[in-house]
């Protein structure tokens, strides 16, 4: 029997409850389980999908979101972070290429500067997540169908942004 939306989103709250931040891993195992499901898949995007976000369940016990995004090619993400939230992203269609960035400059610094600490890509199955603070970025070459997991409404909490006219990235070769 396929794993389904509905297996994954009881795993991820019992998850959740039982382990917190430490059963992400889990978590995001469970959800490359569920992006090898072509039913899951076929459901929730289609060609003509429109780019952009859509809520496919929220938990209130957790406040767990379960998102599906469609981000159109060509799309270059800045560092940013979920500030107290985690994230898992996966990749349904299409390849996530994903950078992790590190501050080298003290915390107490209104500027920012950042260095590449990891980059990779996730292409369809494949899942990561992303401890709450971690700078990271997105880019898609070409359209990318993606499901993302937030531990809370990321609209509603501060959240760290790069500021290009103020920060800076230290390219290291």
């Amino acid at each position: 029997m396929p794993y389904t939306l509905t297996d994954f989103c009881a795993d991820l709250s019992t998850t959740l409850k039982s382990k917190g931040e430490s059963g992400l891993p889990d978590i995001a195992q469970k959800l490359s389980q569920l992006l090898k499901n072509p039913a899951f898949v076929s459901e929730t995007f289609a060609e003509d999908t429109p780019v952009g976000r859509r809520e496919l369940w929220h938990d209130p016990a957790t406040d767990v979101y379960v998102l599906a995004h469609v981000q159109e090619g060509g799309k270059v993400g800045k560092p940013h972070s979920h500030g107290a939230s985690w994230a898992i992203y996966g990749t349904a269609r299409g390849v996530t290429e994903m950078t992790e960035w590190r501050r080298v400059n003290p915390a107490s610094e209104e500027n920012v500067v950042l260095e590449k600490a990891k980059q990779y890509a996730l292409g369809p199955g494949q899942t990561e997540a992303y401890s709450s603070g971690l700078i990271h970025s997105t880019a898609h070459p070409q359209k990318a169908w993606v499901i993302r997991i937030t531990g809370t409404d990321l609209d509603a909490i501060p959240r760290y942004h790069f500021r290009a006219k103020t920060d800076k990235i230290v390219e290291r070769v």
